[in-house]
Order: structure tokens, then sequence, then C-alpha cells
């Protein structure tokens, strides 16, 4: 890790500690533990629901798990808790990965609620077990081997270390192809699914991860106050804190967890110190108004507001990059060439349906698509077009038929495999990684065929030149315009070294030069040997373009010709091109 973005957090780290020595009230020396116990633990929970974006509600579950695991090692095997907290990270990590497994197919708000269900079993387990409370046994003589120390300042530079690893744990994550991969699930699962990211296998290893390092902090936790209860640790407001001081310091940054816990915590607690006799679960209301002010005012949290001002001001990247796309010279390398419809089936699309209930989407479809060739896919609206490309690109599973790429049949595969196996995919609502640069939303695309980041990043800059975007690589893709999006994307399909590419209405919303510019790098990349499938609209660039027409209508196959065919069949003329297109030809 760069020693810049270190030094600071060591240098934080330094004068926290600094303060918690010059503390000599209990109260506050406990308080300032606890700042940082809920720190981490929201660290701990954004690792997971910061990075992909599924909120959890029941991370009390691995703390109260790590928590409990502590007390009962202590009380019924006499165990060091310097051994059962790397072991209540293990308990955790189990936790999570089963967890995640039985939860994972859920989305949105059911993968919330299916979270926070199960705490509060966990909690009525223990109940019935009647570990109502468990005191840790007292070991005054071994006092550092069982970390029970009569100074609470101890305590708060071992929650300093804690917190600082898990900071630098984060971090590590965050810019590591880990990190990418839960970045793009967040911003657009779809796209990190056709960009070949496995989504489900990166869910596990982030959850895994988060509820091992909750694990932790709960056994710590438990080890600062020696008692532990059910509600303390599996409660409601257990995951609510974690959740809340997150979402108030910032989502998805190392930063938001330091930022909420170091103004809630206090807040929170001095607040039901001094008022908690006179207004009961003070501490809850306080919490709660911290959610509205931060969905109100900050829907992302203080961090992202305060950092979007900042670069608003400075005018971010975009007044360092002229934003020009250029085509370079380079796009049609003559010694890269392969000749075009060369006679090899590359795809071989048989008998090939789809129905929802009783509307027939796709009826028996079948093609073949020549290696290094364009073949246009058109039809009216409802004909079934992108219902197709979701079949072949795996996002939906036919009811029969079958697609062979490369002889291969690849019936129903998932779309990070088709990825892996060299296809690529736009969309025709654009899905990009908003908060990323253009750079890193072609890296996530090139790390299908990358062993390591230095061999993405090139592979990124490669797929970059080819579609003219080398001046935009550093822009925020929120930046950009239309045409240099659907370049991006393009672009992010193209690193991942694609033998296919599926382009669905590439060129919608563009203006006639923008089109034309677009058309340019196709015919391009076609040239170098990349066979394409191509849904447009636009009729009078798609003769220009393509060497082959499908035409569906109703989701069956109408007509499959060449364009100057096409263009002149009355079937075609009647279902989908019009009188008005006939007159005017």
């Amino acid at each position: 890790m760069r020693l810049r973005t270190v030094l600071p957090l060591v240098m934080l780290a330094a004068a926290y500690a600094v303060i918690s020595l010059l503390v000599t009230n209990s109260y506050y020396q406990l308080m300032m533990t606890l700042v940082l116990v809920w720190a981490s633990f929201g660290l701990a929970w954004n690792l997971f629901s910061g990075y992909t974006g599924l909120i959890s509600f029941g991370h009390a579950v691995f703390f109260g798990l790590g928590a409990y695991f502590t007390a009962l090692g202590q009380i019924y095997f006499d165990l060091t808790p310097w051994l059962l907290i790397p072991v209540a990270a293990l308990v955790g990590g189990a936790a999570g990965l089963l967890i995640g497994a039985l939860t994972f197919r859920l989305r949105s708000h059911y993968f919330a609620l299916a979270m926070l269900a199960y705490p509060l079993a966990i909690l009525n387990v223990f109940m019935w077990l009647g570990y109502q409370e468990l005191t840790i046994p007292m070991k005054h003589k071994d006092a550092v081997a069982y970390m029970q120390f009569t100074d609470g300042r101890v305590y708060t530079l071992l929650a300093i270390v804690m917190t600082l690893a898990i900071v630098i744990l984060s971090q590590a994550v965050e810019r590591s192809r880990f990190g990418m991969a839960l970045i793009a699930i967040k911003q657009n699962e779809a796209a990190a699914e056709a960009a070949g990211i496995n989504t489900l296998a990166w869910k596990l290893r982030a959850i895994t991860l988060s509820g091992a390092v909750t694990g932790a902090i709960g056994a710590f936790y438990v080890m600062v106050l020696l008692v532990v209860t059910p509600e303390s640790v599996f409660g409601m407001l257990v995951s609510a804190q974690a959740l809340t001081v997150t979402m108030f310091g910032g989502v998805g940054t190392v930063w938001g967890p330091l930022i909420g816990a170091a103004i809630l915590i206090p807040t929170g607690q001095i607040l039901q110190a001094k008022l908690g006799a006179q207004f009961p679960g003070i501490e809850g209301v306080i919490y709660g108004l911290a959610i509205v002010i931060v969905i109100l005012a900050a829907p992302e949290g203080i961090f992202w507001r305060v950092r979007d001002k900042m670069r608003k001001r400075t005018g971010g990247t975009a007044l360092a990059e002229s934003g020009a796309v250029s085509i370079p010279a380079a796009i049609e390398p003559a010694s890269t060439s392969v000749p075009r419809n060369d006679g090899e089936i590359i795809l071989s699309v048989r008998n090939l349906s789809k129905s929802f209930g009783g509307l027939k989407a796709v009826q028996n479809v079948s093609f073949d698509v020549q290696r290094g060739s364009i073949l246009g896919i058109i039809g009216p609206n409802g004909a079934g077009k992108t219902t197709l490309f979701n079949l072949l690109n795996g996002f939906q599973h036919p009811d029969a038929g079958e697609v062979l790429l490369d002889g291969r049949n690849v019936f129903g595969e998932s779309p990070h495999r088709l990825c892996a196996a060299g296809v690529g995919r736009t969309f025709q609502v654009m899905r990009p990684f908003a908060r990323l640069s253009v750079a890193d939303n072609v890296v996530i695309g090139a790390y299908i065929r990358a062993a390591d980041d230095a061999e993405a990043r090139a592979h990124a800059a490669d797929a970059i030149a080819r579609v003219g975007l080398t001046g935009a690589a550093n822009r925020i893709a929120s930046e950009l315009t239309t045409k240099e999006l659907r370049l991006m994307e393009l672009a992010r399909a193209l690193a991942g070294a694609p033998r296919l590419l599926l382009l669905d209405e590439t060129l919608a919303g563009l203006g006639a030069n923008e089109a034309a510019e677009v058309v340019t790098v196709l015919r391009a990349l076609a040239k170098q040997g990349i066979t394409i499938v191509i849904i447009e609209h636009t009729m009078h660039t798609m003769v220009r373009l393509v060497d082959r027409f499908v035409v569906l209508d109703h989701g069956a196959v109408l007509v499959e010709d060449t364009p100057q065919a096409i263009t002149r069949d009355n079937r075609v003329i009647e279902a989908y091109l019009g009188t008005k297109w006939s007159a005017h030809a």
C-alpha cells in the first residue's frame, strides 16, 4: 500500500493514542474505546454492504457469535482471549459463508429483511439455552494473559491497533481486484456479470471476510465489558449502530465509519448517561434522527457530500482532460486485419425459444454467424430482440434450443462464464460504473483475461485506445457524454478479448456524426477479426455496416438475408420498414 495513504492513518492513530493517555476518567476512557469498537464494526459492515450495495440488517449475528464464543471459551475451557479472538473470527467467517449461501438468492429489501431475521433467531436460541447473562471470570493474577486490565487506557490502545488494522485491510481490499469487483456489483450487477465477474462468488467472499472481522470485534467487545447478554450483542440496536455510523459518515469508504462513530457514539453515550433516566431509549432516538438527517441532507453520507462539493469547486478531473474523443489512425491496422466472411461458423443458434407465461417472446429462432462478420438483428418493438440477446448472454435461461459457440453448447450458461468463453456484451440502457473512471470501468472488463492488475491495466489501455477514448481515460464515468459512454461500454467489452460481441443498440441516442464515429470503430473491430452481432433501429446506418440481417417479428425469424435483399423484401417492409422506407429507398 502507498505510504501517502498509510501515513495520515498512522498519524491520526498516534494522535488518538496521545489523547487517550491523557484521559483519566474511567467513563471517558470507556467511551474512547467504544468509539473505536463501533468504528471497527462499521468498517466490517462496510466491507460487505458498503462495497456490494446489499444492505445487511443482521451483522449483529456475527458480532454476537464472536462475543459469546469468547465468553463461553473462557467460562468453560479457561482459554485466553488472545487465542479466542482469532478463532472467533473464523466462527464469524464460517457464519458469513453459510448465511450468504442461504440468502444471496434474495434481492433488495427481501435480502435485508432476511438478514434481520438471523440475529433475532440466534438471540432467542441463547435465551432458551439459559445464557441470559454471562460474566467473564476475573483473573487478576493473569491480567495480561486474560486481557483484564485495570487501566482502561490499555483497551483503548488495543482498539486503536485493531481499528488501524481493519482500515488498512479495507483500503487494501478497495484497491484490489476484490474491491473493484464489489464496487462493480454495487453499481450495476448485470454489467458486472457481463464483464466476467462471478457475482455470487465475490459476494460470498465479501460476507465471509466481513463476518470474520465482525466476529473478532465482538470477541474484543466482550473483553472490554466483561459481561455479555443476548440483547447487548444480538439486539436490533447493535446492527442499527453499525449501519447508522457508516451511513452517517459515508458508505463505501473507510472514512465513513470513522466519521460516523466519532460523532454519533459520544453524542449517544453522553445523552444516554445524562437523560436516559428521564427519556428511556434516547440513544435509539439519536440513531433514528441521524438516519433521517442523512437521508434528507446527504444520502451517501458526510464524506461523499463533502468530497463531491470539493470536486465541483475545483472542477474535478474534467478540467484536466479535454474530453475530446479521437479515432486513432492505428485503429485499422492492415497487418492484423482478418478476412471477413471466411465461412467458418462461430455462433450457431438452433430452435431457441423462451416464453413468459402465455407470451412467446422468442420462438424457434435459428441462425448462424460467420467469424469476422457483422450480423444485424432488426425488427419492430416487441419483436424479441433484447430477449434473444439475454438468452445468448445468459441473463435469461432458454426454454429450449441450442446455442453453439465454436461448436460447444453454451445453452443456459451464466453471463460470467460466457464472458470467459469469449462473448462480450453492451446494453440498450447504458450500464456504466458511474463513480469510477473510464480506465477503472474498462479494467473491470479486463480482469477476466488478466493474471494480475498490471496486465489488466495494459489490456484496458489497449481497449480504450481502440475505441478512441485515451484522452478521457481519467474522467469519471458520470461526467461522460452519451457517445463517450457508448464507447466506454464497448471498450469494457473489448478488454476481455472477446471473439464475439453482442451490441444492443450501441447507436441509440447518438447524432448522425456521433453514430458515424462509432460505426468507424465497429468496422475496424470487424477487420481485426472480432465477430459482431448488433441490434439497432438506425437502418440507414445498418445497411452500410452489416453483412447480413436477421429480421424478427413476434419472436420468430421472419427472414435472413443480405442488406440489399432485406430492404426490398415485402415482408420486411410490411412488418418493420414501412412504405415510407420503400418510397425513400
